[in-house]
């Protein structure tokens, strides 16, 4: 094989593991901003019937709605490391 082939063929598989590399960056956020969504709309829902009843209880709801945005964060971390991998 000569050194052509050989960096064709090195080439290629970079790119493919770029590829690959790129698909799970965004699985990472992507899944992540899915999971946040459906915890929120749920928790959200929750949290205004319970806030129309006992007001008082806005900061405590506030606080369970914004903790599923760690799941974007977590996601966001992993897609930055994945794409430093690039």
């Amino acid at each position: 094989m000569g050194a052509g082939a050989q960096q064709a063929a090195q080439a290629v598989g970079a790119g493919t593991g770029a590829g690959l590399l790129g698909v799970g960056a965004g699985l990472a956020i992507g899944l992540g901003a899915v999971g946040t969504g459906l915890a929120q709309s749920r928790i959200g829902g929750a949290a205004a019937g319970v806030i129309a009843e006992r007001p008082e209880m806005f900061g405590t709801m506030l606080i369970l709605l914004v903790i599923p945005e760690t799941l974007v964060i977590f996601g966001f971390v992993i897609a930055f490391f994945l794409y430093g991998k690039i």
